[in-house]
């Protein structure tokens, strides 16, 4: 019902920048939130950052607060990650995630993308 595809990750070393696209397609009009997860070897999938799509209400994860942006363009549809002051802690696989009304839950994944930083 909704795919998401991300791109833009990648190898940068500490300090540096990137940024992450995740574009949806299909039935993106049920679209209510969409969100930023990210996984580490060995460890839980953790919350990074959301936002709302209409309202454009932002929330992010204490351990990116200040570092990390979420944008979102309504006619394209696609959401992004602006990731500056990268530290090695940030290493892992970035997903994009979608929350339909109604639902209460991120109900659609991306396929992720890796990000990767040296030290």
């Amino acid at each position: 019902q909704v795919q998401l595809v991300e791109s833009g990750g990648g190898l940068v070393q500490a300090g540096g920048s990137l940024r992450l696209s995740c574009a949806a397609s299909g039935r993106t009009q049920t679209i209510y939130i969409m969100g930023w997860f990210r996984q580490a070897p060995g460890k839980e999938r953790e919350f990074v950052a959301r936002i709302g799509w209409n309202s454009g209400s932002t929330l992010y994860a204490d351990s990116v607060k200040g570092r990390f942006t979420i944008s979102r363009d309504n006619a394209e549809m696609t959401v992004s990650l602006q990731m500056n002051s990268l530290e090695s802690e940030d290493t892992a696989v970035y997903y994009c995630a979608a929350q339909q009304v109604f639902t209460g839950k991120y109900g659609y994944w991306g396929q992720g993308t890796q990000v990767t930083v040296s030290s």
